[in-house]
């Protein structure tokens, strides 16, 4: 027997409904409407950024209606791993696994410490980096105690966020002026040339922290209820609402007042109801706290995600298989939890002894987070491709709509997605590539026991 059917220590518990699984696709992404995007106006003025943002908008939606072909076709918790690996063998599968587990490790990190941040504002005498550690630890510990909790806490605390969106652009809506948002929108210029696209392209990590992680849910489908059914309906309307929310924060946000006022800042939202409302309205101590929700519900979701891509690495010989057991009476990944959340609380604690390019560590753990990101969209919509050419005969509940266009579209987005970072973040792309052939290291080297324990598409995907 295999690591990855044998006994019940490797195997998850399907318990989530469709409406949970709506809570972690949003869930996971949130916290990107509350900060990092007005970064993107620096470089390309609110109009500049608006059009890359559509672009990285466009890219995500396409992604998502054929990443889901991928997700209910091959519904195992590995994700991106499983699809890559299935259509390129185990170096593929390498590539996509380790190019996810970059991506969902490095991402919390940023959120805690910005939680950390938050809850500093409110309570000076709290240590960031000691609150950022207390996160940890009580999100780690809430995905442990059970995947049914762990979702619906993050439904509630998601719902939170997307109420408190809301109310930031009800409350900013009597001063609002389409003026505001425009002067000035081409990188500094009433008018747009040709001078504003270089600020564009800089600008697409700040649109990509809009849509970031999305994709987790893909780790959630062997605890989905019927994966076939949920998760097509999670997906689409996740996007859906991100979108939409994406669109009005930063509409309403940019036509508060002077937007180059939150270009250069941490908490646009609330600096922004500031210029409508005053510094003692209640609708700005309200918008303070309540804008904890949406940082905790991308922090506690990006665990879950992270987690899985352990547990379904190591179930396949990829990592250690002592991370991919089950806790007994939980069932979850109780060790790949405990793993992703030391390497985060390492990156903390190494915010002020590492630096790249003049930033901190905690600057730059977000574009590492990217660079993974992008990798992995590119190499799911390549499987998407060729396990349409090899495997026809292959089950699939749901299928990519205007097929090759859509996946055409999210691969050309990737790409330049991909070229863009490399050309302004060259010295972490070679961390990036460093990472990745350390990993490599170890895979060959963990070649033999892999072909010791071998799996089959149909141990590995549920349903199959």
């Amino acid at each position: 027997m295999n690591a990855s059917s044998s006994g019940q220590g490797h195997v998850l518990k399907p318990v989530l409904s469709t409406l949970q699984l709506w809570g972690i696709a949003v869930g996971l992404v949130i916290s990107g409407e509350y900060f990092g995007w007005s970064y993107g106006w620096a470089s390309a003025g609110t109009l500049g950024f608006t059009i890359t943002a559509l672009f990285i908008a466009a890219m995500y939606a396409t992604f998502i209606f054929s990443f889901t072909e991928l997700t209910t076709s091959i519904p195992h918790a590995g994700g991106p791993f499983a699809y890559s690996k299935r259509a390129f063998g185990p170096v593929g599968g390498y590539l996509a696994g380790a190019a996810t587990l970059i991506e969902f490790v490095f991402a919390p990190p940023a959120i805690a410490l910005a939680i950390g941040a938050y809850l500093n504002v409110q309570f000076p005498s709290l240590d960031p980096k000691q609150a950022a550690l207390y996160a940890y630890l009580v999100f780690m510990a809430l995905n442990i105690v059970g995947v049914q909790i762990a979702a619906t806490f993050e439904l509630c605390v998601t719902l939170l966020a997307i109420f408190e969106l809301l109310v930031f652009m009800g409350v900013v809506s009597p001063g609002f002026s389409l003026s505001n948002f425009t002067k000035g929108g081409w990188a500094g210029s009433d008018a747009f040339s040709l001078a504003a696209i270089p600020g564009m392209f800089a600008a697409i990590p700040f649109a990509i922290w809009f849509f970031l992680a999305i994709e987790g849910v893909a780790m959630a489908a062997e605890e989905a209820k019927d994966p076939k059914r949920s998760i097509p309906i999670a997906y689409i309307t996740g996007i859906l609402t991100l979108v939409v929310l994406a669109i009005g924060v930063m509409l309403f946000a940019g036509g508060a007042g002077d937007w180059t006022k939150l270009a250069n800042i941490n908490d646009p939202l609330p600096q922004a109801m500031r210029l409508i409302v005053g510094d003692n309205s209640n609708w700005l101590h309200m918008l303070v706290w309540l804008g904890l929700f949406g940082l905790v519900a991308s922090f506690h979701g990006i665990i879950l995600g992270y987690s899985r891509q352990i547990f379904a690495l190591a179930r396949e010989n990829y990592l250690p298989a002592y991370f991919a057991r089950v806790h007994p009476r939980f069932k979850t990944p109780h060790r790949a939890i405990i793993a992703g959340g030391v390497v985060g609380i390492a990156a903390i604690y190494s915010d002020e002894l590492i630096t790249i390019g003049g930033q901190t560590l905690t600057a730059n753990i977000v574009t590492m987070s990217v660079f993974g990101a992008i990798l992995m969209y590119i190499l799911s919509m390549l499987s998407l491709f060729k396990l349409r050419r090899i495997e026809a005969g292959l089950a699939r509940p749901f299928r990519a709509p205007m097929y090759p266009y859509f996946p055409a579209f999210a691969l050309f987005g990737a790409l330049v997605c991909m070229a863009t970072m490399i050309y302004y973040n060259p010295l972490i792309f070679g961390i990036f590539v460093a990472l990745l052939v350390l990993g490599y290291a170890w895979f060959m080297a963990t070649a033999r026991q892999r072909a010791g324990n071998a799996v089959t598409p149909a141990e590995t995907a549920p349903g199959h």
